[in-house]
């Protein structure tokens, strides 16, 4: 058995884990788009380092487009194979995988003017909407929590991680040429304990190898009471004593409806004022219904709230935006508002219409509620560059800066460790430490080992193993 790491090495986004079993079956653990690596993505998204037509299938942890994002070109380039996953994210893949397309079609209309006028080669879109069609329909679910046999050598054991809607660990029994068996857990994105919707993460069984997220690996995250009090302040400070505009750049799904809870939260306590909360994005909308339709994964508190108050992801002066028309109306306006919308990174969607329009007035705050990749829009504002560009243009960015990675799906190193408790460590034979930025993963490293784990490998780009 052979594995091989193609995305998600030292860096967070791109996740792809490439099996090939003693038969030569060449299982993929998700493949997922590179996002905010700056002038690299375009390349990086263009380059599998394996034959997609040599894929037998694919399993996936999630729907995030940095876990499925290059699904839809696999497909085009020849992968003719089936696609396993959860109910949930077969669901959310099905409005994501399609949005995804739209918006390259859509943000190359503001990157080709700009090539026309300088006479360079203009930009073709990763993939199309027929291509993310003919992708969906290879999708066959796994079950949640359950254990499907794929085939003779790879049996997989689902086990919900509380990342996202419909995320779960991959624990695979691999059979070898001898018959003798090896276990592989992809813990795909680990969710976290006190997640204001899903379910926390479940214990899975004991392993030979583990491939390991490592996106917080250096860091803990805010007590989650202080995260609606952090809210309000930035809300009060802003659209009511500045009159200004909140801009919330958030991934579509999970982070955008955690946000709208906490929203609704504060209304109806009577603590938020009146103002207009605009969720401008066609894709959160879609999945904002998908997560009301799999209740199976909501925790007993936002099930106890829903019985007690209603709709969580509904309040007054709760605007669902969907029309180009709609969300340009909004720029125009001069009143205090707050706006959501994707991408969570800023690199692409309506969310850099509204930075474009507002990042320059001091009156605004820009507030980031998640992971930013350093080289992404999100990521420089993070950082606090004085000037950014956004479609091309150079932007300074006079508005206040805020940020609360409490809202960030991912656990932070005490979540993970206590995850990874269910494991006897010496018992582990090697793991390895992927979705996470070089940096953070020494630190993560470090902090696994004083936990008992004793081989540890923080794999390059295109690194084989030897499972055995």
């Amino acid at each position: 058995m052979k594995l091989t790491c193609w995305g998600a090495a030292r860096t967070v986004t791109g996740s792809k884990h490439l099996l090939t079993t003693d038969k030569g079956r060449n299982v993929l653990l998700d493949c997922g788009m590179f996002q905010g690596e700056g002038k690299d993505t375009l390349i990086l998204n263009d380059t599998w380092g394996f034959d997609p037509k040599k894929i037998d299938y694919v399993i996936l942890s999630h729907a995030h487009i940095d876990h499925t994002g290059l699904l839809p070109k696999l497909v085009k380039d020849g992968f003719e194979g089936k696609i396993y996953a959860t109910s949930a994210t077969i669901d959310l893949c099905g409005i994501m995988l399609l949005d995804s397309a739209r918006i390259q079609q859509s943000d190359l209309k503001y990157i080709n003017r700009r090539k026309a006028k300088k006479n360079q080669p203009l930009a073709e879109p990763i993939y199309d909407e027929e291509d993310a069609k003919k992708t969906l329909a290879n999708m066959v679910e796994m079950p949640l929590n359950g254990t499907m046999t794929i085939d003779d050598e790879v049996t997989v054991s689902t086990t919900e991680n509380g990342h996202i809607l419909g995320s779960v660990a991959l624990f695979l029994r691999l059979t070898k040429a001898d018959q003798s068996v090896i276990t592989l857990t992809f813990t795909g994105d680990i969710g976290r304990k006190a997640d204001a919707i899903l379910n926390g993460p479940l214990p899975f069984p004991q392993s030979d190898y583990i491939i390991c997220e490592s996106t917080y690996g250096d860091r803990l995250h805010e007590p989650q009471d202080e995260v609606e009090p952090h809210l309000l302040r930035i809300v009060q400070e802003t659209c009511v004593e500045k009159q200004g505009k909140i801009i919330i750049p958030a991934f579509s799904v999970d982070r955008t409806q955690e946000i709208i809870y906490a929203l609704d939260r504060l209304a109806h306590a009577g603590k938020l004022p009146k103002i207009d909360v605009y969720v401008d994005s066609p894709l959160s909308v879609k999945a904002t219904r998908v997560m009301s339709k799999h209740r199976e994964y909501f925790n007993k508190d936002i099930l106890e709230y829903i019985t007690r108050d209603g709709d969580p992801f509904s309040f007054p002066y709760l605007h669902y935006v969907e029309s180009p028309e709609e969300s340009k109306k909004i720029n125009t306006s001069k009143l205090p508002c707050i706006i959501i919308s994707a991408s969570g990174m800023a690199e692409a969607g309506r969310i850099k219409h509204h930075l474009k329009n507002n990042i320059e007035n001091p009156n605004n705050t820009v507030l980031l509620v998640g992971y930013a990749s350093p080289r992404s829009l999100a990521g420089h504002i993070k950082a606090g560059d004085p000037e950014v560009t956004i479609f091309g243009d150079i932007f300074k960015v006079n508005a206040h800066v805020e940020t609360m990675e409490n809202f960030s799906a991912h656990g932070d190193y005490n979540e993970m460790l206590d995850y990874l408790s269910c494991q006897n460590a010496g018992a582990v034979k090697k793991l390895f430490l992927v979705h996470g930025e070089y940096d953070t993963q020494m630190a993560w490293a470090d902090k696994l080992k004083f936990a008992g784990f004793t081989n540890i490998a923080i794999p390059i780009k295109g690194e084989e193993f030897i499972l055995n």
